[in-house]
């Protein structure tokens, strides 16, 4: 098997210089994550790309996923034990008062929910439900930035694509952008969704990071060209602990179906900032590698890190080794290996 490198393009690697040096690598797919990426730059950001490389682009959606809107000066610190108004309309937060999207979410609300806010790092307990906000205990505090991912102890009704969505998979067609990652796949009629969106020709990958995605993984595998383990996303909904297990079974039944899958999230999350990565992050890779992953993605290694060209390199070299060696390689072949 070949395995492929999925590299998500953000502030740290949108340069031609960048780019280039991981196109060498033998980038798959250069990915736009949406979530992060105004609709007003999203054609700018492909004819960005597109002036450095022939490397196909992808569109990932913002999907069926809940986070918070602007906060004031960027960030807000929330203190545990105050009282805030979460608001149904769109507004700019701050340390009374926070919005969430798809706007009008925060409707389904009810009395007791526990609300959770980039990975846990802050959360809310809804106490009483007004006309237009809800209002919430601070129960554990702490600073929140902007557009962060939030999550309910209890499953929401979302669309599976938005209004920002629809709006750059039109402007990826008619720009002939023939991939395109469904976030947040819950169901089966989510796929369909998408294709009817997209077109019969595209190549749609479904995410699987939510219970109702591991509940419906054969009818959305059925659907998909290819899938994705998100398990950051995935790790916010179950205990951590399940993850590898739960990631070694969808790549089962991934391949079961022979549906390429790839894996995502914190596979070399020191090289945000540093420039090699943990000796457990390289086992990792390699271990998923092992278990029969097509691919790895990288996020905010590449996005936001800052070394985006090295993060890049390193998975090359560690796929290079996976697919050198089996348990009968002695140990002089390893060391003695250039």
């Amino acid at each position: 098997m070949t395995h492929k490198i999925l590299v998500t393009l953000g502030p740290s690697s949108l340069s031609e210089d960048v780019v280039r040096k991981c196109e060498n690598e033998g980038v798959y797919i250069f990915r736009i994550n949406l979530s992060h990426t105004p609709l007003k730059d999203v054609l700018p950001t492909i004819n960005k790309i597109r002036q450095w490389t022939d490397v196909p682009i992808c569109l990932d959606s913002e999907g069926a996923q809940m986070r918070n809107q602007n906060m004031k000066a960027g960030a807000v610190v929330f203190s545990s034990g105050d009282y805030i108004k979460i608001h149904f309309d769109s507004i700019v937060g701050d340390s009374g008062n926070i919005s969430f999207t798809p706007t009008g979410i925060a409707r389904q609300f009810e009395v007791g929910d526990e609300v959770n806010v980039d990975f846990d790092h802050v959360s809310f307990r809804i106490h009483e439900i007004h006309d237009d906000y809800c209002l919430a205990l601070v129960t554990h505090g702490g600073e929140v930035g902007s557009n962060k991912a939030a999550d309910i102890t209890r499953e929401l009704e979302f669309d599976p694509l938005t209004e920002k969505d629809l709006g750059a998979i039109r402007i990826g067609l008619d720009n002939d952008i023939h991939h395109f990652a469904l976030s947040f796949a819950n169901r089966r009629e989510d796929v369909e969704q998408m294709r009817a969106v997209c077109g019969p020709d595209a190549n749609i990958i479904c995410k699987i990071e939510s219970l109702s995605g591991l509940a419906n993984l054969e009818g959305i595998i059925d659907l998909a060209d290819e899938i994705l383990i998100d398990r950051g996303d995935l790790s916010r909904r179950i205990p951590i602990e399940k993850v590898p297990f739960l990631q070694r079974r969808i790549i089962a039944v991934a391949q079961a179906h022979k549906t390429p899958v790839y894996v995502a999230t914190n596979l070399l999350e020191s090289m945000v900032l540093r420039k090699s990565p943990t000796r457990a992050e390289v086992n990792d890779v390699v271990s998923t590698l092992l278990m029969g992953a097509n691919g790895l993605v990288l996020a905010a290694e590449t996005a936001i890190g800052q070394y985006p060209a090295e993060s890049v390199a390193m998975v090359r070299r560690l796929i290079r080794e996976s697919e050198m060696w089996t348990s009968n390689t002695s140990i002089n072949e390893i060391l003695k290996a250039k």
